[in-house]
């Protein structure tokens, strides 16, 4: 397995408890019924699993560990939802059975993964015959932003470097279609969708979360314990972001890879 680059500080929380099936799964909703039996991979928080179990008749949530499985169960109990199980699993080798769900789910997960064309492999082995495979990747190389600050430019080579470093694929929005072919899947719909923070609320907020996570999350430990940064370095980034949060002429752009492929 690559290593999780982001971790799960409260500055990565902040950023992955506001995603829901509206803004990260809506690409999926339409194949979602009262009789549906869905594996959510990688479900961290919990937020969209949650949503699924709304629209699902069943939702099975896999994390790598307890801790991390922890608080999509926590949430769970929190808001009474009962139609979830949960199970520790490796994407490479799940321990379901062939075709036991309708539908599998991975959001922001094989951009994380070691080997994304055998986790799809995994992913349509689960799947009934019929029942859809889909996955929503972020495409870092292709973040776009204005203005145009030189420590973003930074960042995102610091984030991309760690990433790699960490045996993942940062720009995975692209690859999703190609993987997806190389996993054996001849029904593919290919597509796209954006993140978009340009109100001052939203830059608030997102600026915010990263000039927080780069100077708290495991993404600021590994950069520092490797060298790769420095703490003031990675202080002046964490500028960079208030500074462009701040800015009335602030956008950001974050363009995402889908695919939804029948098993």
């Amino acid at each position: 397995m690559a290593t999780y680059t982001h971790g799960h500080h409260d500055s990565v929380l902040r950023s992955h408890n506001t995603r829901n099936v509206s803004n990260s799964a809506a690409y999926l909703a339409p194949h979602l019924t009262a009789t549906t039996r869905l594996l959510d991979i990688g479900a961290g928080p919990g937020t969209i699993t949650i949503d699924f179990a709304n629209r699902a008749a069943h939702v099975t949530a896999t994390e790598i560990n307890a801790d991390a499985l922890g608080l999509s169960r926590a949430l769970a109990a929190e808001r009474g939802v009962t139609n979830i199980d949960f199970s520790i699993e490796d994407v490479h080798t799940l321990s379901f059975s062939d075709g036991a769900f309708d539908v599998v789910h991975a959001h922001q997960v094989l951009q994380h993964v070691a080997d994304p064309v055998q986790a799809l492999r995994e992913m349509r082995r689960v799947t009934k015959p019929g029942g859809i495979v889909a996955a929503r990747d972020a495409d870092y190389a292709g973040f776009i932003w204005f203005p145009l600050l030189p420590e973003l430019d930074e960042w995102l080579q610091l984030y991309r470097a760690a990433a790699r470093a960490n045996g993942g694929e940062p720009d995975a929005g692209r690859r999703l279609f190609a993987w997806a072919r190389a996993a054996g899947f001849t029904e593919i719909e290919a597509m796209a969708s954006t993140w978009c923070y340009a109100t001052e609320v939203e830059r608030e907020w997102w600026g915010g979360m990263w000039a927080d996570r780069i100077l708290h999350s495991a993404l600021a430990e590994q950069l520092t314990a490797a060298g790769m940064a420095t703490d003031a370095d990675l202080r002046r980034i964490s500028a960079a972001w208030r500074a462009w949060a701040s800015d009335g002429d602030g956008w950001y752009l974050v363009p995402h890879g889908e695919i939804l492929c029948r098993a």
